[in-house]
């Protein structure tokens, strides 16, 4: 009987990036060595939270010596999947789809849109960020040709069910859905859902405990 193989917990999953630029900080100041309690300080984490985190990705640290810089980089970019380059197509190029696009951080993970797609004529045709902008008409028909597994979804809320059935049954497999909306795929098509407003409430949040800390102080 096969077994589900089990996600890791997705808090630790994101902060593996955060990781990763500490520890090639460290590599290009020629360091040989980090220490969890290193990468805790800078992250205000607690060192075993950083050696859980870093044990997903099948690496273990030494006592009194941590973790092999190079070794480190090496096995969370391997974990994150960054040294494969994965073809991907963006749907919907409004402002956050033309931002996406020219977020150069994803090429250095080895995220590769091929093309985006849109319903607007004035942009159909055009290129931004030196990626084409194809038909919405012609999705199903290029994502299945070109046999792409990954899309970034930035269409407005009410478009978005239906250009997700679009995008299953061309072959997408997973899906970076940007949209409010809580997409129905099969169980076989991944969906992660980035709510854009969940940063700013955290960060409102810890700003109002500090307007409180500030005043019970005063």
């Amino acid at each position: 009987m096969k077994t589900k193989r089990k996600i890791p917990s997705a808090p630790s999953v994101r902060r593996l990036p955060s990781y990763l630029t500490i520890v090639k900080q460290l590599q290009h100041e020629g360091n040989e060595h980090v220490s969890g309690t290193l990468i805790a300080r800078e992250m205000g984490l607690e060192s075993i939270q950083i050696r859980k985190d870093l044990a997903i990705t099948g690496i273990t640290g030494k006592p009194r010596i941590g973790y092999p810089v190079e070794g480190l980089v090496d096995a969370i970019e391997r974990f994150l999947g960054w040294y494969d380059v994965q073809d991907a197509v963006l749907v919907g190029v409004g402002n956050l789809g033309s931002a996406l696009m020219g977020y150069r951080e994803f090429q250095s993970h080895c995220l590769n849109f091929v093309a985006a797609f849109d319903t607007d004529p004035r942009k159909i045709g055009a290129r931004v960020h030196g990626i084409y902008v194809l038909s919405m008409e012609t999705l199903e028909i290029e994502v299945r040709q070109w046999g792409i597994k990954i899309a970034v979804l930035t269409v407005p809320a009410e478009e978005a069910q239906a250009v997700t059935d679009i995008l299953v049954r061309a072959g997408i497999e997973g899906i970076w859905n940007f949209t409010n909306v809580k997409l129905k795929v099969s169980d076989n098509v991944m969906v992660q859902r980035e709510d854009l407003s969940s940063g700013y409430a955290m960060l409102s949040v810890m700003m109002k405990i500090k307007d409180k800390t500030v005043k019970k102080s005063s």
